[in-house]
């Protein structure tokens, strides 16, 4: 049964393979490192998720997005130095093989830089996550460790959760910029208004 831990002993979860539930900066997430795609996949079964539905990447840096060979685009990089870290995800093209891993029915991904330190802290020492908040696709997402711990009793696939106290729930605002023109998928803790300065100038 999954337990508490530290951020030491999730570095070495992750780092084996294993799915960890992590605090971010809007709700609990259940987290794969990028580089371990069985454990990717895994968080399409442990959330009873569609493949269609794609599963976002966090990182601590815009040089970890280069670094997967991702091209980023200028109007991203203005979204990022307004509103990273934060509750922001930029949706931009990448190659296939990274966006079939990660879900959905176009050759794009969600990037974002979560505003909380200790998760920063163990991208910077294994590179970007998958993150999916912890929950039930359908149901509402989990606020606190222990309501993780609970939800999953029975997953042994989940390694452990880190516990980092209750999390706002204030969602990420969505945009793409994968399409012409931009579009603004959903409004959460950024206003469409704030977006569109940045994006327009």
């Amino acid at each position: 049964m999954a337990k508490l831990m530290n951020v030491e002993a999730a570095i070495a979860a992750l780092d084996g393979g294993g799915i960890v539930a992590v605090p971010t900066d809007t709700v609990y997430g259940l987290a794969a490192e990028l580089g371990q795609p069985a454990a990717v996949a895994t968080l399409f079964t442990m959330k009873h998720r569609p493949t269609f539905v794609p599963i976002p990447v966090l990182v601590d840096s815009v040089e970890q997005i280069r670094f997967l060979g991702v091209e980023w685009p200028e109007a991203a990089q203005r979204l990022a130095d307004s509103f990273w870290p934060g509750a922001l995800t930029i949706i931009i093209p990448v190659a296939h093989e990274l966006a079939a891993m990660l879900g959905g029915e176009r050759d794009t991904a969600g990037f974002r830089i979560p505003d909380d330190d200790d998760l920063r802290r163990m991208m910077a020492v294994l590179g970007p996550f998958a993150v999916t908040s912890a929950n039930e696709h359908g149901e509402k997402p989990c606020y606190s460790a222990y309501e993780v711990l609970q939800r999953f009793a029975s997953r042994e696939e989940l390694s452990g959760a880190i516990d980092g106290g209750e999390r706002s729930g204030d969602v990420s605002s969505v945009v793409d910029l994968s399409v012409t023109p931009y579009q603004v998928l959903r409004v959460g803790a950024i206003s469409r208004e704030q977006l569109i300065r940045v994006l327009n100038g």
